[in-house]
């Protein structure tokens, strides 16, 4: 049996920490012995772990400036401070702090895996939790395999560091079944007058790009299409958006409904989900969103175009800018037939995202290594 740590920063509301509940729920534990270890305890996705794995936390809840404070201390330090066990695999699940202190294990007989869910960029925006960029590059260096979310942070990470080691692409998994089985839930907050429903999910955040978005629901609003924004999420800029609404006389139509633990119902009662984020991994809202047959419009971020198609097979990918998000959306309410066309090819382009198959390619992965 592979004894396996997963460390990754927190485990609350984002898309990352979500897929990794995912995955440690759905490995055979005949197989592997799992640990998760986050940095902060608190988060709201913990509850959602099997009692069969086991989780640990370094500190109880975040700590303020602890990148800063985490670089006081060298990769070896902080792994001899934080990783008190012998473990087979041990995984960094997200870019930055976690892949740092993963990199500084000294024993050679256990493997290194770094799992990155971002397009960087740069090599300032990649290094940014590290002391240098040199030492990101060395402790990048250390690890036996990087697993990237999709082709195109793949490609943007072996550009950036020019990077020869392994590194292969493993997609998100989802739990399609309960996906599925909770969106048939009922959602009491929809009237029965008829109205464009739109959708959009994830955290409040400025790289989401709700405030575009809501700039392209206003213009709609203004041209009398019958729209209607259901934004699921909580976040930083959570009363920036409530001002914008309010001073823009939105209230009738975007409403931010916080977080909910299923938001499948109601992204598969709305006619539309909408991604307006500046930069993404391999969006887990998109998925889920074809898993339950909702039709997607998004600007192009990173595995858009995988997901979706590059001639918009699946979906509609436009330019990321307000603009062209716009025009996909506008294209959509006035053509029924083509987002009916969408839909049926949603629900055909969400079997890709089986559960089983995701989790056995990473399985595979661990066993190979």
């Amino acid at each position: 049996m592979k004894k396996v740590l997963f460390l990754i920063h927190d485990l609350g509301q984002g898309g990352a920490e979500k897929v990794l509940i995912n995955l440690v729920n759905h490995l055979d534990l005949a197989r592997f012995d799992v640990t998760v270890m986050s940095l902060f305890g608190g988060g709201i996705n913990e509850q959602f772990l099997k009692p069969e794995i086991k989780y640990l936390t370094v500190f109880k809840k975040m700590v303020p400036g602890n990148t800063k404070l985490m670089k006081m201390l060298s990769p070896n330090q902080l792994h001899k401070c934080f990783i008190r066990e012998k473990y087979d695999i041990e995984i960094s699940y997200l870019e930055g702090p976690a892949a740092r202190i993963i990199s500084g294990c000294k024993d050679d007989t256990t493997k290194l895996v770094s799992w990155i869910h971002v397009e960087q960029h740069t090599m300032k925006q990649l290094s940014a939790s590290f002391r240098s960029a040199k030492e990101a590059s060395e402790c990048y260096g250390r690890f036996d395999m990087t697993v990237c979310v999709s082709k195109c942070v793949r490609d943007d990470f072996c550009e950036i560091l020019d990077y020869k080691k392994p590194c292969r692409v493993l997609y998100n998994t989802v739990e399609s079944e309960m996906i599925v089985r909770k969106s048939i839930e009922k959602v009491n907050i929809f009237s029965d007058y008829k109205v464009f429903r739109i959708v959009a999910v994830g955290t409040l955040k400025a790289i989401k790009g709700y405030e575009r978005l809501f700039e392209v629901v206003k213009k709609l609003t203004l041209e009398s299409y019958s729209i209607h924004l259901y934004v699921l999420g909580i976040g930083p800029e959570k009363k920036k958006l409530e001002n914008y609404i309010k001073e823009n006389e939105l209230e009738k139509v975007i409403s931010l409904l916080g977080y909910d633990t299923n938001p499948y119902k109601f992204v598969k009662n709305c006619d539309l989900f909408v991604c307006s984020s500046y930069a993404e991994g391999f969006s887990t809202s998109a998925t889920e969103a074809l898993i339950v047959g909702t039709p997607v419009c998004t600007v192009e971020v990173s595995g858009m175009k995988e997901m979706l198609g590059e001639n918009n097979e699946y979906g509609i990918v436009t330019e990321n800018n307000e603009e062209a998000l716009y025009q996909g959306i506008k294209r959509l309410l006035d053509n029924p037939d083509l987002l009916a066309h969408y839909k049926k090819q949603a629900e055909i382009r969400g079997r890709m995202f089986n559960t089983e198959n995701t989790v056995k390619a990473v399985e595979e992965m661990l066993l190979s290594l």
